[in-house]
């Protein structure tokens, strides 16, 4: 019973988080039944949590972090002003990219300012 009130609950929520438009033909399907996020955002939700999960062992620094956005930048760009189309591996592998490079950027600025308050209230 938990696990499908869970089930539910990601359903129902992780295209709100996302702002996903969960197009079937955008989508993952697992046994006939449409991922609740399109490829790109799946992507996106990998590459948060492997970003979490490596964070200790290493991680790269603003500049990497920031070309990890561009490749989906680029490929929505290019799909908004041409006729391209590009497939759903394409979208989860930039989306894997994305989601490592904003946490990154995420992580990286917190810690930046806890350490320049921290330094600040030394001189108080």
């Amino acid at each position: 019973m938990a696990r499908q009130c869970f089930k539910a609950w990601l359903c129902k929520w992780l295209p709100i988080f996302f702002g996903c438009h969960c197009r079937p033909d955008r989508s993952f399907f697992y046994k006939g039944k449409q991922f609740p996020i399109c490829a790109r955002c799946t992507g996106e939700l990998a590459g948060i949590l492997a970003a979490l999960a490596t964070w200790r062992l290493g991680h790269p620094g603003p500049l990497w972090s920031a070309a990890m956005l561009l490749p989906l930048v680029l490929d929505g760009v290019i799909q908004l002003r041409t006729a391209y189309e590009s497939r759903n591996r394409r979208r989860l592998w930039t989306g894997i990219l994305f989601g490592y490079g904003l946490t990154s950027l995420l992580l990286l600025s917190a810690i930046w300012v806890f350490r320049q308050g921290y330094a600040f209230g030394q001189t108080l």
